[in-house]
């Protein structure tokens, strides 16, 4: 049966975008991945361009809250901040829970430059972890 792999984060624009992304790429098809977060702020467009950057597109995806998936027993929730794990509301479910709490990129200031910077660092963060989750995990 397949995986069900959901990725929490505060606003679900950023690091939780760039999770789903690479989970998506590192299952190839053997995991529904899924992303949420406590509060929906829209898909940051420096994530996406980010992710083009390493040939991954995630124009496509949409910002979702966590109450839209209540009816889901996943089989892991990865908090990516720790906000969300703080706030993550409590739902009856089976999940294993996993937790790292990557840098926000949305708050990086400095140049044009220097923030698409620090966006790519979190993003290949966030690479290691998901190539290393998917091969323990799946």
């Amino acid at each position: 049966m397949t995986k069900k792999i959901l990725v929490l984060c505060t606003g679900n624009s950023c690091r939780s975008q760039i999770a789903e992304g690479y989970l998506q790429h590192f299952a190839n098809n053997r995991a529904e991945i899924y992303s949420a977060g406590v509060e929906t702020h829209g898909v940051n467009p420096k994530a996406i361009e980010t992710m083009k950057e390493d040939r991954i597109d995630i124009s496509n995806h949409t910002s979702n809250n966590i109450d839209e998936y209540r009816h889901i027993d996943f089989d892991f929730v990865i908090t990516v901040c720790d906000n969300a794990k703080e706030r993550c509301p409590f739902f009856p479910t089976k999940a294993k829970k996993f937790h790292h709490n990557f840098p926000d990129p949305a708050k990086a200031v400095g140049t044009e430059e220097e923030i698409k910077e620090q966006f790519r660092k979190v993003r290949n963060e966030i690479k290691d972890y998901c190539k290393q989750f998917i091969s323990e995990n799946l």
